[in-house]
């Protein structure tokens, strides 16, 4: 798929940082989906100095497995809290280059705008691949929410210092912690949250994410197991 070369990577911290306030003034969130037929689950795992990039690409409305890539890559930026894309960008990047059915929507494994400049992984990648993104986290990066009530699509607004949603504590599942829904691009926050549900079903995490996520870790576990 068409990837746009938008920055480049070996860059230091302030650099980063430079580059995420400049993006951030080209986010769209207008919900360009006119209609899902399939979408993505994207992650990474860690060992070492190596990172593994996973793409899971569904069936949107069976949720059937199309189509699996990986790619792995050195790691050549360290951990920092609101940098993630530049540490997990480049080996996604290396992946979704491989792809041959192109996802109408992806989800990735972190924040959207629920970031303190608007560009999580999932806004800044899409921007990187022009398509609709949407950040479904495990944990909260940025603002503040009330626990939302105890049943399934149940949903409390993230917001920002200065009081506006940029995100929401979606109940997945009754009695497990919610997730973190955030646009990323090109897509809308009700949308957004529609997507995520529709891809739930016995488990916290979407499918899409559960699929990429295993998927990374077996490449990690193959790769290891080659050493």
């Amino acid at each position: 798929m068409r990837i746009r070369n938008l920055h480049p990577w070996n860059v230091t911290v302030k650099e980063a940082k430079e580059i995420q306030l400049n993006l951030s003034k080209r986010i769209n969130l207008e919900n360009h989906i006119r209609e899902i037929r399939y979408i993505a689950g994207c992650d990474v795992s860690f060992d070492k100095e190596t990172s593994y990039a996973a793409i899971s690409i569904h069936d949107y409305k069976t949720l059937e497995l199309v189509e699996e890539q990986s790619a792995k890559d050195r790691i050549r930026f360290p951990y920092i809290a609101g940098l993630l894309t530049f540490r997990e960008g480049p080996v996604l990047l290396k992946a979704l280059s491989k792809i041959k059915r192109i996802p109408d929507i992806f989800i990735f494994d972190g924040q959207g705008i629920a970031h303190p400049l608007n560009m999580g992984i999932a806004t800044h990648m899409g921007l990187l691949l022009n398509k609709p993104t949407i950040g479904c986290a495990k944990s909260l990066l940025y603002g503040s929410y009330q626990e939302p009530a105890n049943e399934f699509g149940s949903y409390s607004r993230i917001k920002d210092e200065e009081g506006k949603t940029i995100g929401v504590a979606l109940r997945t599942r009754e009695n497990v912690k919610p997730v973190f829904v955030s646009c990323g691009f090109k897509v809308d926050l009700e949308a957004s949250v529609y997507i995520i549900l529709s891809c739930t079903d016995r488990y916290r995490l979407p499918e899409v994410m559960r699929s990429a996520h295993h998927l990374s870790q077996k490449v990690k576990k193959d790769d290891t197991l080659k050493r």
